[in-house]
């Protein structure tokens, strides 16, 4: 069944179109402060592009329009690398090929990555919260790439469980190959970042499946994502973003990314001791307190 809950986590303060670069973080990639997407355009057969917000909620630039060598997805484009950013600069600078947000839809900004890698436990208020200690080093969880879905998609409600919850995150892409990355130059390898929604089957996650987290948490449509993938140099401090996390319109979640015990850099260091990772691989950085299955009594999503 479908359950009627679009994107209701944020993370606030995440860009301003007028931000400074920092160029002490321009290194590897382009350096340009945008707002990159992925749609479908109303009336086109369903076909996937990817744009460039003018400013957050306004027009988006169609890459493809602009220049039709480009590729029609986010994960091609960021295998580009330099030159595919650098492209979405331009065509973001020329104010053409400008489509209204009532003509297109927007999807999630990375469809079908390679891998979606997932943080336990990884904000310290989260961990105040159901009485556990802070992890010595992080705790390493995926999802499966079908559960990826758009930021206002509806979740669907598996009949196999009757206790799903929420769980707004910070979510990254990365933008450039590596392995064995050193942490002082992880932000190189970082495309953006967006908002992610860790949906969880909490009964497949802590009693099923001899309590291993992957099927309670790999339902179809559980990683809501999007809706934009903010460049990382449109970011001044990842670590200082608050993040929100709203059901039928009441707050649920309210903290702070500084509550992130290993953060962006650690997280990509670590994670690239064991895989190589790729250009459109996702994380999902943790959550913070305030989902429904630590409060007394537990809460859970319904139709």
């Amino acid at each position: 069944m479908r359950l009627a809950l679009r994107s209701f986590c944020t993370v606030r303060s995440l860009f301003s179109q007028r931000q400074t670069t920092n160029p002490q973080r321009r290194r590897g990639l382009s350096g340009a402060a945008m707002r990159l997407v992925q749609f479908h355009r109303h009336g086109d057969g369903g076909g996937i592009r990817v744009g460039v917000e003018q400013e957050e909620g306004l027009g988006v630039v169609d890459l493809k329009a602009f220049d039709p060598s480009m590729p029609s997805t986010m994960r091609e484009l960021l295998e580009l690398g330099d030159r595919g950013l650098e492209c979405a600069q331009r065509a973001l600078s020329s104010g053409q090929c400008v489509l209204g947000r009532s003509d297109i839809q927007l999807l999630s900004p990375v469809l079908a990555p390679e891998k979606v890698v997932c943080v336990g436990m990884n904000y310290r208020d989260h961990c105040l919260e159901q009485n556990a200690p802070i992890p010595k080093e992080p705790i390493i969880f995926s999802k499966f790439p079908s559960a990826i879905t758009g930021p206002y998609d509806d979740i669907l409600l598996p009949s196999e469980s009757q206790e799903v919850d929420w769980e707004v995150e910070l979510a990254f892409v990365i933008g450039r190959r590596g392995k064995h990355i050193k942490e002082e130059d992880a932000l190189a390898y970082v495309a953006g970042f967006t908002v992610a929604n860790d949906v969880s089957a909490r009964d497949w996650q802590m009693k099923r499946n001899g309590k291993q987290w992957l099927l309670g948490k790999t339902f179809d449509s559980f990683c809501p994502l999007g809706p934009a993938l903010v460049t990382t140099d449109a970011v001044k401090d990842p670590h200082n973003l608050g993040v929100r996390c709203l059901v039928n319109g009441d707050t649920v979640q309210s903290s702070n990314t500084d509550q992130m015990i290993f953060k962006t850099e650690a997280l990509v260091a670590w994670v690239s001791k064991f895989v190589t990772l790729t250009p459109g691989d996702v994380f999902l950085t943790g959550t913070p307190p305030g989902v429904g299955v630590f409060r007394k009594p537990p809460v859970f999503l319904k139709v």
